[in-house]
């Protein structure tokens, strides 16, 4: 599930923001809910020959070009790199390249690190990235990051090792999006053999991770084995084989995490957490989260076309109830669209801005009101629902009975797991929805990035909401290269977010991992989207 984009580099969530401690070790909630959030699990004692990881759906995709949800991306993460890395702390560091240069606002120069090598033993060079790039571009890929490069006027090998992005106009996005799937680097000899089949389970995946793809099963599991060749000797596996299992019953998941048949899992069923909490089988940590629930608008020709009653339903969500019944009680409120842990850009003035933010107002009479001003009592609004993960059919129910109070009427359309993703890839998917709960979440720790994605016409804007006041001013942040005059560009943008309300913010909650008894080294945050976070991966100390 996801909205917007896709990774993160942020820091502590609105969750943490009572707590002094930094970020990049563990820090405690202070609200009473008694949890920490720290980037990453204690380091591996020793290596393991095999371990086996839960995730929630089968991946639809492990072509990099289309990964544009949790899955594939966390696969992914251990087979595929990209130019620049995002950490476990939050931090933007040299990848595939190992310097990246800005000559003026409008180039961009990646210069790579030689002699790094594809899972089949060749060698990366300039015309592996620039193939890799171009695809984003392609209409015939179909690539969901293909916005990322609207302002790309070309992208050209000028040296062996070295390529140059030009811009039509300055985007300080795009370098920050070459440490996400916009930057991955795929072998061009592949792509070109592979043609359709590549990233499916009939072909294959060539990249320069520490793991290489063994075999997809499809409908039972995904193995990666370690690349003896990897560049990176601090990155070096732990564990040889890696095993990925599909769970997509809540239930069944936890019992697996319990009874050590997956000895681990991001993202566990909210409607568990306490149950795992207290769990002898192992631990359930918290790490650093760029991410927030919203509930994305798909239709602004319904009932929702009229701002009045988008703030209205906004009023009638007791958001306080909803965090305890949908994320274990581990969370906050929403403020805003994007997260907290998105706006680290800046970390002294972000702070100042989200701390001027206001609490969400949750005022039943003055919703009725508004719905009564908008004439807009019983009319209809279409919500999807889902099995996939407890919170979406727990909000989707409580968004429905908060409707009902105010007077009007949503009626929850239910979506097959498998097909929930598309609702944000596939624009067929979303016909006849009004509204669906998101993950909104950033890749880096520019808030920029999210609201990147309310401009007209970008691939992640599901409602096709348009507002001329907020693309000039996207425009003038867009082109800001000092951080702090970015931050205060963004504000405004937040500002216009918050009172057209195309996206309505429910609540922050930290990323969560299980680790069995045996395993520890795994990062905890949602930089694991990204990052090679099996290579950490070892034994525990007995």
């Amino acid at each position: 599930m996801r909205m917007p984009r896709t990774i993160a580099l942020a820091a502590c969530t609105a969750a943490l923001a009572a707590t002094a401690t930094a970020c990049s070790g563990a820090t405690r909630n202070t609200d009473g809910s008694g949890y920490e959030v720290g980037p990453t699990s204690p380091a591996a004692s020793g290596p393991l020959p095999s371990i086996t990881w839960s995730l929630y759906a089968e991946p639809y995709t492990l072509d990099y070009a289309l990964a544009y949800d949790y899955p594939p991306n966390t696969v992914l993460a251990n087979v595929c790199e990209q130019l620049m890395r995002v950490t476990p702390d939050m931090r933007i560091e040299p990848g595939l390249a190992e310097k990246f240069d800005r000559p003026d606002p409008h180039t961009l120069v990646y210069t790579l690190r030689p002699g790094v090598k594809f899972h089949d033993g060749t060698t990366m060079t300039a015309d592996d990235v620039v193939a890799s790039l171009k695809r984003h571009t392609d209409p015939a890929t179909g690539s969901p990051w293909a916005s990322v490069f609207k302002n790309v006027s070309s992208i050209e090998k000028t040296g062996p090792l070295q390529v140059t992005i030009r811009l039509s106009k300055p985007d300080v996005l795009l370098p920050e999006l070459m440490a996400a799937s916009p930057g991955t680097v795929e072998s061009a000899a592949t792509l070109a053999k592979a043609g359709k089949t590549y990233g499916t389970p009939k072909g294959e995946v060539n990249c320069t991770g520490p793991y290489a793809l063994d075999h997809w099963a499809q409908g039972d599991s995904i193995t990666l084995k370690k690349y003896d060749g990897y560049w990176d000797p601090r990155l070096a596996p732990k564990t040889s084989r890696v095993t990925f299992t599909f769970v997509e019953d809540p239930a069944a998941r936890v019992n697996a995490f319990r009874s050590g048949t997956a000895d681990g899992g991001y993202m566990v069923p909210s409607s568990s957490i306490a149950q795992l909490r207290s769990s002898a089988a192992g631990r359930l940590l918290f790490g650093p989260n760029t991410a927030t629930a919203d509930l994305a608008v798909l239709n602004f020709k319904g009932a929702l076309k009229d701002v009045r009653v988008r703030r209205a339903l906004s009023l009638a969500l007791d958001r306080r109830n909803i965090v305890k019944a949908a994320a274990g009680g581990v969370g906050a409120p929403a403020k805003a669209p994007a997260a907290r842990g998105a706006w680290e850009l800046d970390p002294r003035r972000s702070a100042a801005v989200f701390e001027s933010l206001p609490e969400p107002k949750y005022d039943v009479r003055a919703a009725r009101a508004l719905v009564e001003e908008a004439g807009a009592k019983g009319r209809r609004i279409v919500m999807a629902t889902s099995s996939l993960a407890p919170e979406i059919s727990v909000v989707a129910l409580a968004v429905q009975a908060a409707a009902k109070e105010i007077g009007l009427k949503v009626e929850l359309e239910p979506v097959a797991p498998e097909a929930y993703s598309s609702i944000f890839v596939d624009p067929k998917a979303r016909a006849g929805l009004d509204l669906v709960l998101t993950n909104g979440y950033d890749n880096t720790p520019d808030p920029l990035e999210f609201y990147q994605y309310l401009r007209t016409g970008d691939f992640g804007n599901y409602g096709n909401w348009s507002n001329a006041g907020f693309d000039a001013a996207f425009d003038r942040a867009n082109a800001e290269p000092d951080a702090a005059a970015r931050t205060d560009l963004t504000a405004r943008l937040q500002k216009i977010a918050l009172r057209e309300l195309p996206i309505i913010p429910l609540y922050e909650a930290p990323y969560s991992v299980f680790l069995g008894r045996r395993i520890t080294g795994a990062p905890t945050g949602i930089a694991q989207l990204y990052y090679p976070w099996a290579a950490t991966i070892g034994a525990a100390k007995p």
